[in-house]
């Protein structure tokens, strides 16, 4: 997995709620553990923009519901600082559900995507409309 290019502030534990940005069919998604997390003893894991996380879905149609999926953050509220010393932040927080070779299932990405998670995953930048 590639380096990203900026700082970001990792603001999404377990448990939070996220909206699914592509049409694959899921609607919300709860985060139920983060892919590569390393922290301290009892400290819940959390997760940023360009990260990976195993999720739930909580509203979709049924052949994605009652199976743990996999998703990339491309969004997150909370503002993280780029190299030029940029600040972005988004209005909500937004995943796309990937496969196991981190490739799009839908086919469409509705709302902006970050940078960083087209520098780490190119395939989700071929079908994002804004990439900001």
């Amino acid at each position: 997995m590639k380096a990203i290019s900026a700082k970001i502030t990792k603001t999404l534990p377990v448990g939070a709620s996220l909206v699914c940005a592509d049409n694959s069919g899921a609607k919300v998604l709860e985060i139920i553990a983060v892919r590569g997390f390393k922290g301290k003893r009892r400290t819940k894991p959390t997760a940023g923009v360009a990260s990976i996380v195993s999720c739930k879905v909580l509203k979709g149609s049924q052949k994605v519901m009652h199976e743990v999926q996999r998703a990339v953050i491309i969004r997150q509220r909370k503002e993280y600082r780029r190299a030029n010393g940029m600040r972005i932040l988004f209005e909500d927080n937004a995943a796309v559900l990937v496969t196991e070779k981190f490739e799009p299932k839908g086919t469409l990405i509705k709302g902006p995507v970050a940078r960083e998670v087209v520098e780490r995953f190119p395939a989700i930048g071929k079908i994002a409309s804004i990439i900001v």
